[in-house]
């Protein structure tokens, strides 16, 4: 056994041990995960259920204040014309009164002690999500070095040798797909699963109903779930087309752009200008895509920090090369932001895609002027699939 093949063997069995314990501790944190969401779940209901409960409790010192109020005034007006009442009604009256002090009193202590425990349930709201999003970066983070790590052990020696540049390579492209799925089931989880389990609430309400007989309650709640439900379909359709838009494989890339960008323009508060040049015609499936994606990624930079009126998106399809131009009037950069890596893939993904289809890209920025994002890819006679 050569001394190469001794480190190698030793190098692979320590990243299978790390590999375990990484695997392990995955698990413990997706538990840690799972049961702060289910705690979560839990101050939410019991905030539901305060703030309920804190309107009674207002509704109730509001009604006291005022019958007490009343009850002062009844008192001092015997007060003025004690001869006209008995002593027995003097007292009752005075005692009607102090009870009512009283109740008062217990009532705004009970409102007071709701409000305390209201203002802890949130504090306590805050410190789990912040502890669930910490999770979640830490799980995003562990996955990333147990994907790269489990990637291929039986080459360990030749990733040494090309470490510098395979570990950064690698990495970047793992985290962005652990970022995108991340993504993906948050939306899932914010959207359609929420939207579910208000379904079942709402049907079990509306079952009640008709239980009841209370018809007219019935329809209005199967009205609203006729909405729930058709909003939870819009959700899951955009999140399908987030991650593969089917009309790009059927239809290809200018109509696809244009059903998007009218979605997008519909959503947005700007104005968004779609110019389409050049004979249209298919590309290869995965150009398509890579361009697609491009536009996409800009226009997302747009619509999450320009804060634009008005969006053009132009694209030039010629023979030999498609260039692509995002120009909006938003609220621009700086030289030094734009060459400044922030840690996640905005501009910076952009360019690494552009640079693996071979291409240029060039960003464009002013303060308060504005962001022009031009990228041109070459079509080269191989990868052409005119009609």
């Amino acid at each position: 056994m050569t001394e190469k093949e001794f480190d190698s063997q030793t190098l692979e069995s320590v990243f299978k041990k790390t590999i375990e314990a990484i695997e392990n501790s995955k698990k413990l944190i997706f538990e840690i995960t799972e049961n702060s969401r289910e705690e979560r779940e839990k101050i939410l209901q019991n905030l539901e259920m305060l703030d309920i409960e804190i309107k009674k409790v207002i509704e109730d010192v509001d009604a006291l204040e005022e019958k007490y109020r009343r009850a002062r005034m009844n008192l001092a007006h015997m007060s003025r014309n004690f001869k006209k009442f008995t002593e027995e009604d003097i007292q009752k009256a005075y005692e009607e009164a102090n009870e009512l002090q009283v109740s008062l009193y217990i009532a705004r202590e009970r409102e007071g002690n709701l409000k305390a425990r209201r203002n802890e349930l949130q504090l306590s709201l805050r410190n789990i999500e912040l502890m669930i999003e910490r999770a979640e970066m830490l799980m995003t983070q562990i996955s990333v070095v147990n994907d790269y790590l489990s990637g291929d052990l039986f080459k360990v020696s030749e990733v040494i040798e090309s470490a510098q540049y395979r570990q950064l390579y690698g990495l970047k492209i793992i985290q962005a797909q652990e970022e995108e799925r991340k993504r993906v089931a948050r939306e899932i989880h914010d959207g359609p699963a929420q939207s579910m389990a208000n379904v079942v609430l709402r049907t079990e309400i509306a079952e009640r109903f008709l239980l009841h007989q209370q018809l007219e309650q019935a329809i209005k709640e199967l009205r609203d779930l006729k909405g729930m439900v058709r909003q939870s379909l819009a959700d899951v359709r955009k999140i399908i087309f987030d991650l593969r838009p089917m009309a790009l494989d059927d239809l290809g890339l200018f109509p696809t752009l244009r059903k998007y960008t009218q979605e997008l323009a519909s959503r947005e508060n700007f104005h968004l200008d779609l110019q389409l040049k050049g004979r249209e015609r298919r590309l290869p499936s995965m150009m398509e895509v890579a361009i697609f994606r491009l536009i996409q990624e800009a226009l997302n930079n747009v619509v999450k920090h320009a804060n634009a009126a008005n969006v053009l998106v132009a694209v030039d399809l010629q023979d030999d090369y498609i260039k692509v131009m995002v120009k909006d009037d938003g609220v621009g950069f700086t030289k030094d932001e734009v060459n400044k890596e922030h840690g996640h893939f905005g501009l910076m993904g952009m360019k690494e895609r552009v640079q693996l289809l071979e291409g240029k890209m060039d960003i464009q920025s002013e303060k308060n002027k504005g962001t022009t994002v031009t990228f041109v890819i070459q079509i080269k006679e191989s990868r052409r699939k005119d009609k």
